[in-house]
Order: structure tokens, then sequence, then C-alpha cells
């Protein structure tokens, strides 16, 4: 799983699929945390137009599908597993290279399909935090990130 996190880490461009108006939930803070380490993300969320964090607001796209550069965009999913399985489909489709499934947003099909499916699929509890699902982007990332070699600026939420 570390060489998944890795490759996931390694693209240029990023992705939050489920991404949140709502500070208290999941896909806001998963965006945000994207963005307090000053990588390029878009969100995805197909009722908001756009996400306003603190000192940044963020137009949202609809889908993996509108993605500019989907095969240069590792994409983070934050939806419940019948979600995630539609929106990994989709992904696939337009050769997204790389998945990070949050605890919660899979169940067994969904994590096979990741796995079949793309060049690196990041979830599950091999390896990962202590946390009872495992790798989770807010826990695990930065070390992902320095396994990648990116070097980052925190950036003020």
């Amino acid at each position: 799983m570390e060489a998944a996190a890795k490759h996931f880490f390694s693209s240029p461009r990023f992705a939050v699929a489920g991404a949140s108006t709502d500070p208290s939930k999941f896909g806001y803070k998963i965006l945000a945390w994207y963005h307090q380490h000053s990588l390029p993300v878009t969100p995805l969320n197909p009722r908001a137009s756009e996400i306003a964090l603190p000192s940044k607001t963020y137009s949202t796209l609809p889908s993996p599908s509108a993605l500019p550069a989907p095969t240069q965009t590792s994409l983070s999913i934050v939806t419940p597993p019948k979600v995630t399985l539609a929106v990994l489909k989709e992904a696939k489709a337009v050769d997204v290279p790389a998945v990070w499934l949050q605890p919660g947003t899979f169940d067994d099909e969904v994590l096979e399909y990741a796995r079949e499916n793309f060049r690196a699929a990041v979830a599950g509890e091999e390896g990962g935090s202590n946390g009872s699902e495992g790798w989770c982007v807010l826990v695990d990332g930065e070390d992902a990130l320095e396994a990648a070699g990116v070097s980052w600026t925190a950036q003020k939420l």
C-alpha cells in the first residue's frame, strides 16, 4: 500500500470526489488538507458550484469526466460505497491513474474494483494509520507525500 500511496502523490494534479461545502464533513476537511499542503486540487460536487475555504473559494466540477486533465489527476474519494463505485467507473473511463478511498467510502466490491482497475488504489487497513479503517489522507498523507518526494509549503486554510 505504501507504493500505491507514493504513486498517488506522484500525480501533478488532485481532485476530491464528494467535496463538501460543510466544514464539519470529511469532504470539506480533505479538500482543506490539499489546500493547506499547497497542492493543486479540484473539488468534485454535482450540486454545489463552488466551495469556500476561509482563504480561497474553489469552483467545483460535477464529476471525474469533467476534469481538464484526468490522466494527470489522482482522485481522493469521500462518498458512500454505492456512490464510490459509480465514481470509480467514471474515473476509469477517463483514465484517472490513481485513487485514494477514504475510510467509510468502500465495501469489498468497491475495494476489489479499485484494485483491479487503477494503477494505484490506496484503501483498506494494510499498513495505514492507527485508525480503525486504515489509510486516511488526513493522517497518512504527509508520509505519502514525503515518500513520493513531493515538496510542499504549508498554506493557511
